[in-house]
């Protein structure tokens, strides 16, 4: 068989899986969370979000709402430091924009719910 032939039915076969597979997946929300930073980010927002009352008390300062922790903590910047894996509560940094003012995180991630400790701004 000649190698145009090979290439020719490697490319028909690998179509039709493709075609397969975007029929299977097609509606349903699947991510491909591979890093460790996106992957403790997904770990956080799939629990239940407590704020302690010093971080509601500055987000009233600030005049600032919920809201934008919530995508701070979905697509801010995450920092990996010698307490992530400390037992049984790990404690993690994130840093992202609300409103045009950079904030930092203080996220206490536990087995079943992640607790923000504290909340600085930049």
């Amino acid at each position: 068989m000649k190698l145009i032939n090979r290439i020719g039915y490697y490319l028909g076969g690998f179509s039709i899986g493709l075609i397969i597979l975007a029929f299977f997946l097609n509606g349903k929300k699947v991510s491909c969370n591979y890093g460790p930073e996106a992957r403790v980010l997904k770990n956080i927002n799939s629990k239940e979000l407590v704020y302690d009352e010093s971080v509601l008390q500055a987000f009233k300062n600030k005049q600032l709402d919920t809201s934008g922790a919530r995508q701070v903590l979905r697509y801010g910047d995450l920092t990996i430091n010698s307490e992530s894996r400390k037992k049984p509560c790990g404690f993690y940094k994130i840093e992202g924009l609300i409103s045009e003012q950079t904030v930092l995180f203080t996220i206490e991630n536990c087995d079943s719910i992640a607790t923000v400790k504290q909340v600085e701004f930049k």
